[in-house]
């Protein structure tokens, strides 16, 4: 018959093992989760562009895309899935697996507007994605047709408030940014301006310029050539500073509205719930991208500001710009069905 501390001893010795087996396990459990995510991204990511092929938005996601999939290993097939103003291809993503390898390319537009001017969105922009990081921002211009009797923004706020009908503002589309800051600039400067909305900047473009109306508000991108070539004349721009691409026009602001600053920004999301540290390597690639001059310039000749910077900042922009952006589109009574 075994002695009682014989016994005891075995016991001790056989919960010991057991014990130290189930440690081996967790740390061998934690280590291959380690290693998993260390092996991200282990194939190719889709990124989203809830647009057609050939605007701005588009190829600045193509641009990024062809960059960012080289210094992570893998390629970054750009999808495009167009149709409702972006909803479409953006609700997409919202029903994606959240392991980082389906992304969409965010434009304010669709993010920060849409919930507003229509009447039932698919999705949360806050609560259904996580912000990876923000690419920049399109800089927003005011351009005149020359025949018009305007040389400057506070001109255009005189001429507008005697014309009967308004002054007609032209723009690519009922809700998008453009057609917002004109909104904002009616609401701020009481300015009897007439929205005409278009579907798509080309089309605007066109009668700006044959004098069908007189005022655009579109991107910098798009007004650029036909202002250097004196066909049409720049009022102002809309954003915090100058734009390089056309440094001697005027800011809204030096034109005397305080703190108007409406810029179009373009961002990367991935789905609610994507691991952090997947969104941590993400945002530092990316922003490795940003910062690289050839592509910056690249996105500067798209009329796009490179603005690298954290998640965190891009999140807070998004929470800041749905909270100003519905006050906008409730006072406008802007609405699409």
């Amino acid at each position: 018959m075994s002695k009682p501390s014989t016994i005891f001893n075995n016991t001790r010795r056989r919960l010991l093992s057991l014990s130290g087996l189930a440690l081996l396990s967790a740390a061998g459990g934690l280590l291959a989760s380690a290693n998993a995510q260390d092996a991200w991204p282990n194939k190719p990511i889709r990124l989203v562009v809830p647009f057609t092929p050939g605007g701005v938005t588009d190829t600045s996601g193509r641009l990024i895309a062809e960059h960012l999939g080289k210094r992570l290993g893998q390629q970054i097939i750009v999808d495009n899935k167009p149709g409702a103003s972006g909803n479409i291809g953006t609700s997409l993503v919202k029903a994606a697996a959240a392991d980082g390898y389906t992304l969409v390319l965010g434009f304010d537009g669709t993010m920060v507007i849409n919930p507003h001017v229509f009447a039932k969105t698919p999705f949360d922009t806050v609560a259904d994605f996580a912000p990876v990081g923000k690419i920049g921002d399109a800089t927003l211009i005011l351009v005149a047709n020359p025949d018009v009797p305007v040389k400057n923004l506070q001109d255009v706020i005189a001429l507008s408030k005697s014309q009967a009908g308004g002054l007609a503002f032209g723009t690519s589309g009922t809700g998008g940014t453009p057609h917002l800051a004109g909104e904002l600039l009616k609401v701020r400067t009481s300015a009897n301006l007439t929205h005409i909305p278009y579907k798509g900047g080309g089309q605007a473009m066109i009668d700006v310029l044959g004098g069908t109306i007189p005022l655009v508000y579109t991107a910098v991108a798009g007004a650029h050539g036909h202002v250097k070539s004196g066909k049409l004349r720049a009022i102002a721009v809309s954003s915090a500073q100058r734009t390089s691409a056309l440094p001697e026009v005027p800011t809204f602001i030096e034109s005397g509205i305080s703190d108007f600053v409406v810029n179009s920004w373009v961002g990367v999301l991935a789905p609610a719930k994507t691991p952090l540290a997947v969104v941590e390597k993400l945002n530092t690639e990316l922003n490795a991208v940003l910062n690289d001059p050839p592509v910056r310039e690249k996105l500067r000749l798209m009329g796009i500001e490179a603005m690298p910077g954290s998640a965190n900042q891009f999140g807070d922009e998004i929470k800041r710009d749905l909270a100003r952006y519905g006050q906008v589109v409730k006072a406008a009574g802007i609405r699409v069905e």
